[in-house]
């Protein structure tokens, strides 16, 4: 990375702290999703930057990809995982956390389960390293526990306008003798009392474009040049473009993924139906020194 790549992952990651916080005052049991999710969005664009992908607001067993849709309905509740993305110019900062809304010890158990596993993965985190050897003291901290790792779900490496760059952060030991160079990671522990695997659910109403094909509806033509302008290869939801282009749209964002040329991801789900927890922050690896910037 040079200078100025670096600089913008600083302030990407600034921006997150600062709307990590005002996050965790608007999550209150029975508050709308919609509501908290449009409200960090707005923040983001407040604070300079843009939105690295839309807001994940996931509740108990949904493990990742819950966005609210334009007319959600669905208010928050049991345990709560929010995943907020910034981006200044492409580069990304990537964070999570989850929030008790039940009081329930479980949840606050699995809470610091994530948490203490995203610190020990940080603290192993280093040039050179082997990717098994930071799954493991994530797979081992959630372990003591006496809960499992999501071992299908994983950390990832930064690159710009990309979420998932190629390398992946294993949250178990599995035994990959990859190793770690210099770069932006986010480390990203899913503890869970469940199985500790994650399955495709419903469809997530997010999506990132896939491929640039020619497509003859004028309302799909239309939304196809706004994503490719405006998110490049970065996930965007259905809420965005309904709120751009109406209602219509969503027939329109129908035809794009019929033709291939968006993908939309599923909700990913436990196998067990048990409740997840989350933890992320995103690291710069620059001169073998590691600095958080979430």
């Amino acid at each position: 990375m040079n200078p100025q790549e670096i600089d913008n992952y600083r302030k990407a990651g600034n921006i997150a702290k600062q709307v990590k916080k005002y996050a965790k005052q608007l999550a209150e049991p029975g508050s709308s999703l919609l509501g908290i999710a449009e409200k960090i969005e707005a923040k983001i664009l407040e604070l300079g930057g843009k939105c690295a992908f839309p807001v994940n607001l996931c509740i108990d067993d949904i493990a990742a990809h819950y966005t609210p849709s334009s007319d959600d309905k669905t208010t928050a509740e049991g345990l709560l995982k929010i995943d907020i993305g910034v981006h200044i110019n492409g580069a990304i900062a990537d964070t999570a956390f989850s929030i008790d809304l039940s009081n329930l010890e479980e949840n606050k158990k699995l809470i610091e389960a994530s948490e203490k596993a995203l610190e020990e993965g940080i603290k192993t985190i280093r040039e050179g390293i082997e990717l098994w050897k930071i799954g493991k003291a994530i797979q081992d901290k959630i372990e003591s526990y006496q809960f499992s790792p999501i071992r299908n779900l994983c950390g990832h490496s930064l690159a710009e306008f990309q979420i998932h760059a190629g390398t992946t952060i294993p949250n178990c030991n599995n035994s990959s003798s990859n190793i770690i160079k210099p770069g932006a990671y986010a480390i990203e522990p899913f503890a869970t009392s469940g199985h500790g695997i994650v399955y495709d659910g419903k469809p997530s109403g997010i999506y990132r474009l896939e491929a640039r094909k020619a497509i003859r509806d004028p309302v799909a033509r239309k939304i196809l040049d706004f994503v490719e302008q405006e998110y490049k290869t970065l996930p965007f939801c259905s809420r965005w473009i309904v709120n751009k282009f109406g209602p219509r749209s969503l027939l329109a964002l129908h035809l794009l993924e019929q033709d291939e040329i968006l993908h939309q991801y599923p909700q990913l789900i436990e196998k067990s139906h048990s409740k997840v927890a989350q933890s992320e922050n995103t690291v710069i690896l620059v001169n073998n020194t590691i600095e958080v910037i979430t």
